[in-house]
């Protein structure tokens, strides 16, 4: 198992936050959500450093594994969203771990 995955399905079982580079960022994610889609694996998280307007509710967005990189565990924990439910965003996604 590579360490991408094992950081992220123990970040979802801690309820922690991790730290990781994607597309030339740095974000801080709040994992929600593993899952499978076409072979590939996903996470579905909320990017802590996104700007939300005050009108909208923040959401999850999803993230290939492959193309996070330097993922960090960081002991700080996170709530999940009130809403969240532990269903994958399409029906022919394989869901694997959740929060």
């Amino acid at each position: 198992m590579d360490d991408t995955r094992l950081k992220l399905m123990e970040a979802i079982a801690r309820k922690r936050k991790v730290t990781a580079q994607y597309n030339g960022q740095i974000l801080t994610l709040a994992p929600h959500l593993l899952f499978e889609r076409h072979g590939d694996l996903f996470v579905s998280a909320l990017n802590l450093n996104k700007s939300w307007r005050s009108d909208e509710n923040p959401r999850l967005g999803h993230f290939k594994l492959d193309g996070l990189a330097s993922v960090t565990l960081i002991e700080e924990e996170f709530d999940p969203l009130p809403d969240f439910e532990p269903s994958p965003p399409r029906e022919e996604d394989t869901p694997l771990l959740a929060v």
